[in-house]
């Protein structure tokens, strides 16, 4: 019997190694039960120890990818990672206006977590005003939401001044990761037009923590693609990747990464 899934597509770059970027995505959504689409932005070569290169695929392509999906199979949710300049910021967020690409997530991956430059200084204010008032949900670190706000934050009065602003620019959900500040406790907060929930967790220990925006982000849209509410998703989400930490795979001499196919391994 042939049964109809939901499908999610990822747009964003590569990873060599498989721990982050695209790979990552499709694994998460292939967690969720959900068909994985791509569009691939840009190709890296880098490992658990860094980046060490990366090409972008030409704006017009990037385009036809998602024009190609759209058009035949259908899109339930969108998630985006590396966009890498503003051009591809641009028209990724003309693709998704014009596509009419539902329940989209944008993770604004600003830099790697080894400190790889990975969005051009000049393509942030395309992604503030371009592509972050069509994102359902957006989900910042510390580090990503300072950027686009325009102030540092250091503590949770800052998350959550910060994740208001960033609301104020369109997104209906904005997540603020909190995993870059001090301490034992890694909060996040989720700012909807509700209000502000926090969802409290405790740092995992450990080196494996490659790929965690990514997989955090896919299972959001994931969460979508499959129906959930934006709120409810953020909080699976949080959830979700808790486990993925937890499960991290022994690979490399860096960063390892989580394991988002811990379901199936439990």
């Amino acid at each position: 019997m042939v049964v109809k899934r939901p499908v999610a597509m990822t747009i964003a770059g590569s990873d060599s190694g498989g721990g982050a970027g695209i790979t990552a995505d499709l694994k998460t959504f292939e967690a969720h039960d959900v068909w994985g689409a791509v569009a691939v932005v840009a190709v890296t070569a880098q490992n658990t120890v860094g980046v060490q290169g990366f090409e972008t695929l030409p704006a017009a392509l990037v385009r036809g990818q998602i024009a190609s999906v759209a058009s035949d199979i259908g899109l339930d949710a969108a998630k985006t990672g590396m966009l890498a300049s503003a051009e591809l910021v641009s028209a990724v967020a003309a693709a998704v206006r014009d596509f009419g690409v539902p329940n989209v997530v944008v993770d604004p991956v600003f830099v790697s977590k080894h400190g790889d430059t990975l969005l051009a200084d000049d393509a942030v204010g395309a992604l503030r005003e371009e592509l972050l008032p069509l994102a359902t949900v957006v989900t910042p670190n510390l580090p990503e939401v300072a950027a686009l706000v325009g102030f540092a934050i250091d503590d949770r009065a800052g998350m959550e001044e910060a994740g208001r602003a960033l609301a104020a620019r369109g997104p209906k959900t904005v997540l603020v990761k909190g995993g870059h500040l001090g301490g034992e406790e890694s909060p996040d907060c989720l700012v909807t037009g509700g209000g502000v929930q926090w969802l409290e967790g405790g740092r995992i220990p450990g080196r494996h923590t490659h790929g965690t925006g990514c997989v955090l982000s896919a299972t959001i849209a994931a969460e979508l693609a499959r129906g959930m509410e934006p709120a409810d998703a953020c909080v699976a989400a949080k959830r979700f990747i808790e486990k993925a930490i937890a499960a991290g795979v022994e690979l490399g001499r860096g960063v390892g990464p989580v394991d988002p196919g811990w379901p199936h391994r439990t």
